[in-house]
């Protein structure tokens, strides 16, 4: 193993950290050391000033071998400091494999599973409708193909499952390399389209609800073995990339009690344990809440948290080492928001193309507050320079090669 055992100490063990720059610096604010694990030899979160030690792993496609080193990683860290070691995780991929031998893992790694059918359910788009229902979540309606031709409303496509998303061909050719769902003006548009009724079965249709990417709030949360609500915040998206369905490129903490009187409501019919992240989105019309989906992971908002006040790693951190709770329930700040300026970009020109955003707009948006960039920090720098060097690194070859093609 890559990590030396001589920098940690049983008092203040080390949290093994699946993830990336967001999540390191996360912990790392809140005064938690931590190992960082990748498959990546470049991966940014290694050069983090956050990062204790680093732990390589083989690719996730050798889920056998990721799970021998994880395994071994623990048991290590087990024999040395006499006590489990917090495993924080930071995609559906790395919960799938730890959901998959949560039996194992359990021995060496302190974490709070759901129970196997909540998380089964979490996992599986195509499941989750049936669960959510059974629960009385306000969910989207799900749409059956041969309901296509009669459904003139916008319909929202998105895959049944969310592990191994980024290679599939869903990802690549129906929504182009870019977003985690595509909207459709009608059912008869959709069903005429040739590459959709080819991945037919590997995709979930709902109807679409109205409203643009400021409709789609987030309720975070951490809970106890018995689903009791130890620290939460609530989250809105400012944009994203694709508009209406891509990835997260500008965000904010509010403070919305009617907001999360629902978030914790809906926690609590699952009911969920551990990390969690509740998607909504208010319908622009009717304003009533519908629940997109529920990741159970950490993920980038918590360095938006973390930099507000309210830090959930460390309230999961001091839970799982020690048992403590927060005193009260931690109260948190909405001055910061969270940028990641490149994609960002990308949203402008996507909103500026449809005559929905000015560059004005956009760049006062941008100076309104301070923002925690994705990558970028002036006081934690070297993941940022790890990027860089590595897009540099990708690009020589791609410029070396189209320069041979024009001078022969």
């Amino acid at each position: 193993m890559a990590f030396d055992l001589r920098r940690f100490h049983p008092e203040r063990p080390p949290a093994l950290l699946l993830g990336g720059v967001n999540l390191v610096r996360a912990l790392g604010l809140g005064g938690v050391p931590v190992i960082v694990a990748s498959p990546e030899r470049d991966w940014p979160a290694f050069a983090s000033r956050f990062a204790h030690d680093s732990l390589a792993l083989p690719p996730l496609e050798r889920r056998d071998e990721a799970l021998a080193v994880l395994l071994g990683a623990g048991e290590r860290l087990h024999d040395a400091l006499g006590r489990r070691v917090p495993l924080f995780y930071g995609n559906d991929d790395y919960l799938s494999l730890i959901e998959e031998h949560r039996g194992g893992l359990a021995r060496c790694y302190a974490l709070i599973q759901n129970e196997p059918e909540v998380a089964r359910a979490l996992l599986d788009k195509e499941r989750f409708e049936a669960f959510a229902l059974a629960r009385g979540l306000p969910v989207p309606r799900t749409l059956r193909w041969e309901q296509l031709d009669d459904w003139y409303a916008p319909v929202l496509v998105k895959p049944k499952v969310k592990v191994g998303y980024d290679d599939s061909a869903i990802y690549r050719r129906l929504f182009g390399g870019a977003g985690k769902a595509r909207v459709f003006a009608s059912g008869p548009e959709l069903a005429a389209l040739p590459l959709a009724r080819q991945l037919r079965d590997g995709l979930l249709l709902q109807e679409y609800v109205r409203g643009g990417d400021r409709q789609l709030w987030s309720f975070h949360g951490y809970a106890d073995e018995s689903g009791a609500l130890l620290a939460s915040f609530v989250g809105r998206k400012i944009r994203t990339h694709p508009p209406l369905t891509g990835e997260s490129t500008f965000l904010e903490l509010v403070r919305d009690d009617a907001f999360a009187f629902v978030g914790r409501r809906v926690a609590a019919r699952v009911p969920l344990r551990g990390v969690f992240k509740i998607d909504f989105k208010q319908d622009a019309v009717s304003g009533d809440w519908r629940v997109l989906e529920i990741n159970a992971r950490f993920n980038l908002w918590h360095y938006l948290g973390a930099r507000n006040g309210i830090n959930l790693p460390r309230v999961a951190y001091d839970y799982l080492v020690y048992g403590t709770r927060p005193a009260a329930p931690p109260g948190y700040r909405t001055a910061h928001r969270w940028l990641s300026l490149g994609a960002d970009w990308r949203a402008y020109r996507a909103l500026a193309a449809r005559g929905e955003l000015g560059a004005w707009a956009w760049l006062r948006s941008l100076l309104e507050a301070p923002n925690a960039h994705d990558v970028f920090s002036w006081t934690d720098p070297a993941p940022f320079l790890r990027q860089c060097l590595n897009q540099s690194r990708s690009r020589i070859p791609r410029l070396a090669k189209r320069w041979l093609s024009t001078a022969s």
